[in-house]
């Protein structure tokens, strides 16, 4: 297997002890891992050094639209379960056979990781999903209990550089690890100094923020009063204003009445939007809504003109059970969906194989390509808009969309459509995606679908809709008179030259029975609004027609921003090499960090293979070892030959770039690093 570029590495294998940092790295394995901060020493301490590499969010902060900072309502979720830090805290993900994910982020504006541990950092993979999605993340600063006291009475009773290096660190945490603020919580009294320099700690905190984070957020949780003693409000009121106006949010306590909300109206003033309306999930107290009535709670927040903080959605997966999480999951949220306005996608190129993050295998093209359960949020793709209609007269639901884990074409989900298309109207259109910016002059896209059972009398397209803005033109055509234009492509019998690498297969149907469509659309002064899936008949019928459709895949590509070339190969180092006896006669166990560079922007993730081969043995066959959200990785545990008396052996390493439009890099572009090792105690002679 060639490449541009190879690094050979010459290394004798030696049986030291490890001494990885016990914060970054798991003590049995030296997994990468995320981690949480104990104590104000630790936080005071606290400096990055190369082994934070793998905490670092490699997803930027996405746009969409509307903005974060625009006036209108908006919703946080604040992600409480089991002090957090579970199968989460892999970097490089787990095995998890029921792991909980969260993946409506298309309803909601901030995710607040929460845990019980003072300076909890949220775990990078749910920031990478997060961002992805366009969504701001926070950790969260908490005190409570006699440490908390403690802790309080040690950083704010005293002089302004005390409070100051918090404040100090606590911003320069979240630019290094690339999330976007802070919730702070404290839960226990304060002595009247520490309660007097809480605003100003505040006020400091968020200037800090602002600074090493722009758009970043501090949020106030309803908790301490002026005076250090802990009275939750459940509103805001004159009590607790000091923290509103120094903060950029609020976030009540969750026993709150509707005369609460309309007390806080005229104390938010033109602020109702950084009011965040506490909702318990669990339902614990005196509480409106919770449970599957979550949605009583959000009306009444929503007529009042606040936004939300919706704690502990995990409820449907804790409380509930794991054996039906993703029905429940999709049952809640539901329930909220028209209550909560959509975010629209607003950059290009757009690309989703509606993986979840989450697998019981590895597809590739359709095929499986390893058979075990696998979660990992960094490989979240962009799910659609919920769907579920009811049936004319009630009968049942006549269509809806889910995520499903049984058959995927890249990852480990794929997106299930299941309806009926009813005999008068001979077709059913699902609302995919929404969009919010300006139409490129020619765009492709690129379906990739498969029907569940034979039915050559139903037919799947893509149908786009633009807005018109007075001279929207496809094509030579004026857009239709109206507020919006509904435009289904015809399909490309094959793709344009330039693009064959990337949309290769264009009309025809795999092995597995994937298709794939390509479509161009050539516009004019227009504004892209909404995807959808149209499924019909070719001939009408008198009976209702039942049809089950995966989605695979999606694109929708501005041609002229795809690039025609493509970055070198990237050019690998090893470090961190830890060689252990066994696992099996003849063999080693090897661990080692990969790291290289590549240019972030233009890579989803990174497919990491190797090779092996042991003297006179002979090759062994490649071997997919993972998938990197970032520009290293952590090799665990491979079994390696034992090297023989006076030879040497080698084992070769390859990352593979997956790349945003989806174009397939040749193996001569990936990056190659060969090891070849010896025992010294075996004479080596290389």
């Amino acid at each position: 297997m060639g490449s541009q570029g190879s690094t050979i590495l010459h290394k004798t294998v030696s049986y030291a002890p490890h001494a990885l940092p016990a914060r970054q790295f798991d003590q049995n394995t030296t997994e990468p891992i995320s981690f949480y901060l104990s104590s104000l020493e630790e936080l005071l301490a606290w400096k990055p050094t190369s082994d934070d590499d793998f905490n670092v969010a490699t997803m930027p902060l996405a746009n969409r639209e509307p903005p974060l900072h625009s006036k209108r309502p908006r919703t946080l979720v604040c992600h409480d379960m089991n002090y957090g830090y579970l199968e989460d805290r892999f970097i490089q993900g787990s095995a998890s056979r029921d792991p909980y994910v969260f993946y409506h982020w298309q309803y909601i504006d901030i995710f607040v990781y929460f845990s019980h541990h003072p300076v909890t950092i949220p775990p990078v993979t749910w920031t990478n999903a997060a961002h992805r999605n366009g969504v701001s993340v926070l950790g969260t600063f908490i005190t409570e209990q006699t440490s908390g006291v403690q802790l309080c009475e040690a950083f704010l009773a005293g002089e302004a550089a005390a409070y100051h290096a918090v404040a100090v660190q606590l911003g320069r945490i979240a630019h290094f690890y690339r999330f976007d603020g802070w919730l702070v919580n404290i839960e226990n009294t304060l002595s009247e100094a520490a309660a007097r320099n809480l605003p100003l700690f505040l006020r400091d905190l968020r200037e800090q923020l602002h600074r090493d984070v722009p758009g970043g957020l501090v949020i106030w949780y309803d908790s301490v009063l002026p005076s250090g003693k802990l009275q939750w409000q459940n509103e805001l009121n004159e009590k607790n204003r000091v923290f509103f106006d120094a903060c950029d949010g609020f976030f009540t306590n969750y026993n709150w009445k509707e005369e609460h909300l309309e007390r806080m109206g005229a104390q938010a003033g033109e602020r109702l939007a950084d009011v965040y309306v506490g909702i318990d999930v669990f339902a614990r107290g005196e509480v409106v809504g919770g449970g599957f009535e979550t949605d009583k709670a959000l009306r009444l927040i929503r007529k009042h003109g606040f936004s939300a903080a919706i704690f502990a959605p995990g409820w449907v997966y804790e409380h509930l059970g794991k054996e039906n999480f993703l029905q429940n999951e999709n049952k809640f949220w539901g329930l909220l969906a028209e209550l909560l306005p959509t975010h629209s996608i607003s950059t290009l190129p757009f690309s989703t194989c509606f993986c979840l993050g989450m697998g019981t295998g590895r597809f590739s093209a359709g095929q499986e390509e390893e058979v075990r359960p696998w979660y990992n949020l960094s490989a979240q793709e962009i799910q659609p808009l919920f769907t579920e209609q009811q049936a004319p007269g009630g009968a049942g639901s006549w269509l809806c969309t889910r995520c499903s884990l049984q058959d995927a074409w890249n990852g480990g989900s794929s997106l299930l459509i299941e309806g009926i298309i009813p005999p008068e109207a001979g077709h059913v259109a699902v609302r995919l995606f929404s969009f919010q910016l300006p139409a490129p002059p020619k765009l492709f896209l690129s379906l990739l679908y498969k029907l569940e059972e034979k039915l050559p009398e139903v037919a799947v397209a893509l149908e786009l809709t633009t807005w018109d803005s007075g001279s929207c033109r496809v094509g030579n055509k004026a857009a239709l008179p109206g507020p919006a234009t509904r435009h289904q492509p015809q399909p490309l019998p094959t793709p344009p030259p330039q693009l064959s690498g990337l949309l290769g297969g264009c009309g025809r149907q795999s092995a597995a029975g994937w298709t794939r469509r390509c479509y161009e659309l050539e516009l004019r002064d227009c504004a892209l609004h909404e995807l959808s899936l149209i499924l019909s008949r070719h001939q009408p019928g008198q009976q209702e027609r039942r049809f089950s459709c995966r989605l695979g895949e999606i694109r929708v590509l501005d041609a002229d921003g795809l690039r025609s070339s493509l970055p070198q190969g990237p050019s690998l180092q090893a470090s961190q090499l830890l060689w252990h006896k066994g696992p099996g006669p003849d063999q080693l166990s090897l661990s080692l960090t990969l790291r290289w560079s590549y240019p972030h922007s233009q890579a989803r993730c990174f497919r990491i293979h190797c090779q092996g081969r042991a003297g006179p043995r002979g090759r062994e066959l490649p071997q997919l070892l993972g998938v990197a959200h970032a520009t290293l990785y952590r090799v665990v545990g491979l079994a390696v030959p034992e090297v023989p008396p006076t030879e040497s052996c080698r084992v070769e390493f390859f990352v593979e770039p997956v790349l945003n439009e989806g174009v397939a890099v040749d193996r001569s572009r990936w990056g190659r690093l060969v090891l070849v090792y010896s025992d010294p105690a075996n004479t080596s002679t290389y």
